[in-house]
């Protein structure tokens, strides 16, 4: 049986994870929701690769999950199941590195949860993404909690009661992704957002990505000593003395990664 989803580590540091049943959808299993975290926590360690690109095989990114298996459980089985494809969208937050979701075709319940969960999301400008669960009688309350985090209670309330899927334009001006381009030039266009913001500072990227997340639900004089702290950590390091050197100098820095 083929692997739910494909590793491969391309040029520019940059690593690259493909969601792989393209004749479902790409829709999370057990065995594909396991299969990505451990891919994801692959990349991080990997000290070769910066930023990681998540993207679908076939026709779309990911249409949610693989209602096939949804029958003949208990509510314990039922949490489980749920908790094990809600996985991944929390490993992202807790990697160093960022993400960025490389979106076409649909992105719809777990498949935009993913994408909200992602740092940053390119889209092609027919994608689709929506959380759609409501329509067959179940909803998206895992998938909205990212979601909401990108684009506010109201919108996310409509996505989440109403289950349509929206235009990438909309997500973009809602705030759900950051760029839309042509979808021919998807691919190329992701790897060239992923390789600029691979060649910054790693340390940099990642105690900024790691500090956001740890501030979101600090309150305003707490979230700013959290990140004074971060910053004071970052200014000690061999890397920021040479960005400001280089900077100075107008070279190139070097990067060490301490």
């Amino acid at each position: 049986m083929a692997d739910t989803v494909v590793v491969d580590k391309l040029e520019n540091h940059i690593g690259e994870i493909t969601l792989n049943r393209p004749d479902s959808l790409n829709t999370f299993t057990l065995a594909l929701a396991s299969e990505l975290s451990a891919a994801l926590l692959q990349l991080d360690g990997d000290a070769a690769v910066r930023v990681i690109i998540l993207k679908g095989a076939g026709r779309s990114f990911c249409a949610g999950i693989d209602v096939g298996d949804f029958f003949g459980k208990n509510t314990n089985e039922y949490r489980e199941w749920i908790e094990c494809m809600e996985s991944p969208l929390i490993t992202i937050s807790r990697l160093k590195k960022p993400v960025v979701a490389q979106v076409h075709g649909v992105a719809a319940a777990n498949g935009a949860g993913l994408v909200a969960a992602c740092d940053l999301a390119i889209a092609a400008d027919n994608a689709k993404i929506g959380l759609t669960a409501i329509n067959v009688g179940l909803n998206c309350v895992g998938p909205v909690v990212p979601v909401t985090r990108s684009v506010g209670r109201k919108r996310a309330m409509e996505l989440l009661l109403y289950g349509e899927l929206i235009k990438a334009s909309a997500a973009l001006d809602m705030g759900l992704i950051n760029k839309v381009v042509p979808s021919a030039d998807l691919e190329m266009e992701a790897r060239r957002w992923a390789a600029v913001l691979a060649a910054k500072s790693p340390l940099a990227v990642q105690i900024a990505k790691s500090a956001f997340y740890a501030a979101a639900d600090l309150n305003y004089d707490k979230a700013f000593a959290y990140m004074n702290e971060a910053f004071a950590r970052l200014c000690a390091t061999e890397d920021a003395k040479e960005g400001v050197s280089a900077f100075l100098e107008k070279r190139k820095p070097q990067w060490q990664e301490k």
